[in-house]
């Protein structure tokens, strides 16, 4: 009896560890990395933004679901997953590669995929099953349509360069957003003593 009892709170005691109810290690280095990515976005400008005035356009960032309070945990990490793997789809492609600095553009992409592993990790631990469903419904569905909304942009913009810095300026604002949300699931996860 008195083995089960130490078993029980030696469970007990792992579940709620530095991983958090989530199981998985959203340390401070992933959210350092969200920053330097903020940096390196801020450092591809090419043109100045008030020269691009007529191709602003307001591409409807659902802010309030990203972060607001109401979002579960395995929804925040989906929400967040999303918004990674679109930035980085969205850099990754030919056009990118002609439009900005390739070494600043291939660390930018860096940052993004390490974070993408960190999460992919913590994706699937907290969703298992319920993964298909969170990525077709709710706040994960929304930035999957805020992120079609800006390919749309740069196609009927010929992705001409003005377009591309507003584009640009754009996925600062919301990666702006993604790294408060990781650092709200930090939080939410009892790791504040990450490196």
């Amino acid at each position: 009896m008195a083995f089960m009892l130490s078993l029980l709170m030696a469970l007990v005691l792992v579940s709620y560890g530095p991983g958090g109810s989530l199981g998985c290690d959203l340390s401070q280095k992933h959210v350092l990395i969200g920053r330097k990515n903020l940096r390196l976005l801020g450092q591809m400008r090419r043109l100045s933004p008030r020269f691009c005035l007529q191709d602003r356009k307001d591409f409807a960032f659902p802010q309030e679901m990203v972060e607001g309070g109401q979002l579960q945990e395995a929804q925040a990490i989906s929400v967040l997953h999303e918004m990674l793997q679109q930035s980085f789809n969205l850099f990754h492609t030919e056009r990118a590669s002609a439009a900005w600095d390739t070494t600043l553009l291939e660390q930018l992409r860096t940052g993004l995929h390490q974070q993408l592993d960190d999460l992919e990790a913590c994706l699937g631990q907290v969703t298992g099953e319920e993964d298909s469903a969170l990525g077709r419904t709710g706040p994960t569905l929304a930035v999957k349509r805020y992120f079609q909304g800006i390919r749309v942009y740069l196609k009927e913009k010929g992705y001409s360069d003005c377009a591309l810095e507003t584009v640009r300026v754009e996925i600062m604002r919301s990666l702006s957003s993604s790294v408060s949300l990781q650092e709200r699931l930090r939080m939410m996860d009892g790791d504040l003593s990450s490196p």
